[in-house]
């Protein structure tokens, strides 16, 4: 959606590498923020995208209008099934159908063979993956590692909201989401499952141990295929992977952030 960092740079490099021609879409999206959030103070700022840009040697970049993606009169969407109930889904009404819609359309209007996302975003690149299958779309969907911050923090547009004295604290999101995936990586030494209650009590404990964190909105523990919440984890089933999610708010700004457990490191990371 706009205001690049190096997460998103780091997209369209690995696009490069991979393809002979690369475009790169810039749009805040309206159909994917919910009543009250932060749609009209959302950091736009092309000009400078276009400069960051412009060393990468993308092809195209492609800056739609509200008018473009979404004419008057529209009748049709795209609903994903049970995202609406996911953790993410709960907390953000309406976001996901924004998001699937949105995407449908780009890849409408581009047609690409490949395309690009961040893993930080984990819950949307999974309702893609899953769209792009159910729907029978010819386009391979690349999820790549978060990029992070030299103290761990993801790296996110809405970072700039961050005041001096709150950003220290944010990388408790992340401590905390590794001590979980730590703590079900363990799993492989006894037979004994993680429970999902005890993932998120590591998760928690650490997270109010930050007195900056003024929410934890969840903690959630869930299937990498679905996003449907698992009851445990444990690294000897066949198969097993998970996805340990969290949202929380620093001040008034909300973080997220994930780790992906077992299977779910090369099944979603390509």
């Amino acid at each position: 959606m706009g205001a690049l960092h190096d997460g998103h740079l780091t997209l369209a490099r690995r696009a490069k590498e991979m393809n002979s021609k690369v475009v790169v879409s810039i749009f805040v999206n309206p159909t994917q923020f919910s009543a009250g959030e932060d749609l009209d103070k959302y950091p736009r700022q092309l000009e400078a995208d276009l400069e960051k840009l412009r060393p990468l040697g993308v092809d195209c970049v492609f800056t739609p209008t509200q008018a473009d993606m979404y004419p008057g009169g529209s009748l049709c969407h795209v609903e994903p099934a049970n995202f609406s109930h996911i953790s993410e889904g709960l907390a953000r009404p309406d976001f996901f159908r924004g998001v699937a819609t949105v995407v449908c359309k780009l890849f409408n209007i581009v047609q690409p063979t490949y395309t690009f996302f961040g893993q930080k975003d984990i819950s949307q690149c999974i309702l893609i993956q899953r769209m792009v299958r159910d729907l029978n779309m010819p386009v391979n969907v690349t999820v790549c590692p978060t990029i992070r911050e030299s103290d761990g923090l993801a790296m996110s547009s809405r970072n700039a909201y961050l005041h001096p004295v709150e950003r220290p604290a944010c990388n408790v999101l992340y401590k905390a989401l590794s001590a979980a995936k730590l703590y079900c990586d363990q799993t492989k030494d006894n037979r004994f499952p993680a429970k999902r209650e005890d993932i998120i009590a590591t998760v928690n404990s650490i997270l109010r141990q930050e007195p900056l964190v003024t929410q934890i909105e969840y903690v959630s523990v869930a299937s990498h295929r679905d996003m449907t919440e698992l009851t445990s984890y444990s690294a000897h089933a066949a198969g097993a992977g998970a996805v340990i999610s969290a949202a929380i708010r620093i001040g008034n700004v909300r973080l997220i952030d994930n780790v992906l457990v077992g299977q779910a490191i090369p099944d979603i990371l390509k």
